[in-house]
């Protein structure tokens, strides 16, 4: 397993290291640090909402609500937008926040690049990023920003902790979504599991944490993409062997989502599962 050390904050283009809040959630040095990576593709609409949320959670000293945890059981949070090549106003909602301006709770950066896709997007996050832990989440926050601590706690004694939708008692967040895309979700999984990620309930959340030498390690073999990109990491790390967690979290399906469910989306698919383990064949233990 590997010794984790502290290290700067991501900067943002143009800018310097953003300092530490002087309020609200005080950083704790005896605890990791945390780079939380948001992806966004045309999402003003959106954004705003969610970082007014995230950072009401993060700057909040109490207790968290039912099934969450507190913001003060992690260290510092930063977070880092990745812009992927964004048409609307995405780019200016974030620059144009307190928290990416030097003020008094400057944790917040953009990430700017050519429109690639989510998986390019994430894997730019994940590789710019420099938290002890590094996690990457929905820019709709589907999950819950006090969901965090659940990923920090597991990756005190796991390499990966992967955010799973499927609960304990076998219930399944996802039964709030379309029938067809639940439909289309449990064709993926069966052939996922049989040929690419093995037993693992759910590798489409998109709430994932990472120690950084395994995010770095991981994202630097990533070569799809597509929305297969999770399977794509949980092989490699699987290959690696890396040790995984499994974290039920609370979701909730948030509308909104550009991806449309067409032949040539379905082909794609089928294509990248099908030469994950391919490309990867020469992969071994770290």
């Amino acid at each position: 397993m590997r010794r984790m050390s502290s290290a700067p904050a991501p900067r943002r283009a143009g800018s310097e290291t953003p300092s530490p809040a002087s309020q609200g959630q005080i950083p704790s040095p005896d605890k990791p640090s945390v780079t939380l990576v948001l992806p966004a593709y045309n999402e003003a609409e959106r954004i705003g909402p969610a970082l007014d949320e995230l950072f009401g959670y993060l700057l909040k000293a109490g207790s968290a609500r039912e099934g969450g945890r507190s913001a003060l059981e992690m260290g510092g949070v930063d977070v880092l937008v990745v812009d992927d090549g964004s048409t609307d106003s995405t780019a200016d909602i974030v620059t144009s926040r307190q928290e990416a301006n030097g003020g008094a709770h400057a944790r917040l950066a953009l990430l700017k690049r050519p429109h690639a896709g989510k998986g390019a997007a994430v894997r730019a996050g994940m590789l710019h990023a420099q938290g002890d832990y590094i996690i990457f989440a929905d820019a709709d926050l589907a999950t819950p920003a006090d969901q965090l601590p659940l990923l920090t706690d597991a990756l005190r004694d796991h390499d990966i902790a992967l955010g799973s939708r499927v609960q304990p008692d076998g219930t399944d967040r996802r039964a709030s979504q379309p029938l067809h895309r639940r439909l289309l979700g449990r064709v993926f999984h069966a052939l996922a599991s049989f040929w690419v990620t093995g037993p693992v309930p759910d590798t489409q959340c998109g709430f994932k944490g990472f120690r950084r030498s395994a995010a770095h390690d991981l994202f630097a073999r990533q070569q799809i993409h597509s929305i297969v990109f999770d399977a794509e990491v949980i092989n490699l790390a699987r290959k690696r062997g890396y040790s995984i967690a499994t974290v039920p979290v609370q979701w909730s399906d948030k509308r909104g989502s550009r991806m449309r469910v067409r032949p040539s989306l379905a082909l794609r698919v089928v294509y990248d599962l099908f030469r994950i383990p391919l490309i990867h064949r020469k992969v071994r233990r770290a």
